[in-house]
């Protein structure tokens, strides 16, 4: 199973950038997907989570800044970030749950910079 994530950069404090995760090569259906991150010698996080009944949950340091959505038709899940902060600063990994198992799927990661 193979998850593809793209979107990460480089960006100034207070620029933006859009991550997405493309989880169309799973073969069954997907309850949770999401993304955490991993800041430079810090453990992961979890970042955002958006469930199959599309209810999302933020982890404290992003809520109003962020925004999960996800499209089921093509098993995408996009992480717009605003109001970047170089706490931002971290590799960012999407993940997926399947629905049955609930079994945990990985993307390769993607770093985001922000600079001061």
């Amino acid at each position: 199973v193979q998850l593809q994530a793209s979107g990460g950069g480089s960006v100034q404090a207070g620029g933006s950038l859009r991550l997405s995760c493309d989880a169309s090569g799973t073969g069954f259906s997907i309850y949770r997907m999401g993304w955490y991150r991993q800041p430079p010698g810090k453990q992961r996080e979890s970042v955002a989570v958006i469930d199959s009944s599309h209810i999302t949950t933020y982890g404290n340091s992003v809520k109003g800044r962020f925004i999960i959505s996800r499209d089921d038709a093509k098993k995408t899940v996009s992480l717009q970030m605003n109001n970047l902060k170089p706490e931002d600063t971290a590799v960012y990994y999407c993940y997926v749950e399947q629905i049955i198992t609930r079994k945990a799927y990985w993307g390769q990661g993607t770093q985001v910079t922000v600079s001061s």
